[in-house]
C-alpha cells in the first residue's frame, strides 16, 4: 500500500523526523530501510536501537501514530496509475488483495474514499500478522486467502524488506522502487519495473490469462 498504491513515504518520512527531532536526532535513509515493512512495535524499535533511546517502542508508536493520522486526515490520492492497474486486473479477472504493514486504522482512512475498495479478495494489515516483513508470513497468508500455492501468486513490492518476504514465501515478486526506495536490494525478484504502468508488468497479466 504505501509507496505503491499511495505516496505515504513521504509523510513517514516526515513523521519519523518529527519524533526523532523532539529529541535531537533527525530521521535518515538507513533508519527508513532497516523500518520499512516491519510490523508496529518492531518498527519503531529499529528507531530506539538505531539512535540509543530511552522511550520504549510502544510510546513512541503511540506518539507517531497520533501524527500519522493527522496527516493523513488531509488524505493522500492514490499515485498515477494505479487506478489503471486495477482496471486491467478486474479486466482479467484476476483476483487481488491488499498487504501491509501499515495499522488497519490507516487503510480504513486511506480507503475510505476508494471504489475499487470493494473488489479486495482479502485486506492484511500489520495487525494481522506476528512477523513483519521480510519475513515472510503476510505473503504465506495472503496466498492462503486467495487458495492457490504462494508460487501462482503475483506480488508488487516497492521496498527491500517487502520484496524480500514475497521471494522468502515463493511468490513471482515484482519490485516497483519509489524515491525512497530506489537504492534498496531487490534481489530474487522477477521484474523490477519502472512504474505500475511498465508494459512489461502488464504483459504478465495478460500472458497468465492465455495459460
Amino acid at each position: 500500500m504505501d509507496g505503491l498504491l499511495f505516496d505515504t513515504e513521504g509523510l513517514y518520512w516526515e513523521v519519523g523526523d518529527t519524533v526523532l527531532q523532539r529529541r535531537g536526532f533527525q530521521y535518515s535513509k538507513e533508519l527508513q530501510t532497516r523500518m520499512m515493512g516491519r510490523v508496529g512495535v518492531a518498527a519503531l524499535q529499529q528507531m530506539v536501537d538505531f539512535h540509543s533511546l530511552k522511550d520504549s517502542p510502544e510510546s513512541l508508536l503511540s506518539e507517531s501514530d497520533e501524527l500519522f493520522a493527522a496527516k493523513l486526515a488531509d488524505g493522500v490520492p492514490p499515485i498515477p496509475g494505479v487506478t489503471a492497474w486495477i482496471d486491467h486486473l478486474r479486466t482479467h479477472q484476476i483476483p487481488f488483495g491488499l498487504a501491509t504493514s501499515s495499522r488497519r486504522r490507516f487503510v480504513e482512512i486511506l480507503f475510505e474514499t476508494i471504489p475499487w475498495k470493494q473488489d479486495l479478495a482479502f485486506i492484511l494489515t500489520g495487525d494481522d500478522v506476528q512477523q513483519g516483513k521480510p519475513h515472510p508470513e503476510m505473503y504465506l497468508r495472503a496466498a492462503a486467502q486467495l487458495g492457490i500455492p504462494p508460487d501462482q501468486m503475483l506480488v508488487l513490492e516497492d521496498s527491500g524488506n517487502g520484496c524480500a518476504a514475497a521471494v522468502a514465501a515463493g511468490a513471482c515478486t515484482v519490485a516497483i522502487p519509489s524515491i525512497h526506495t530506489r537504492d534498496q536490494n531487490f534481489d530474487g525478484v522477477k521484474l523490477i519495473a519502472d512504474t505500475i504502468s511498465d508494459s512489461r508488468l502488464w504483459a504478465m497479466i495478460k500472458a497468465r490469462d492465455q495459460d
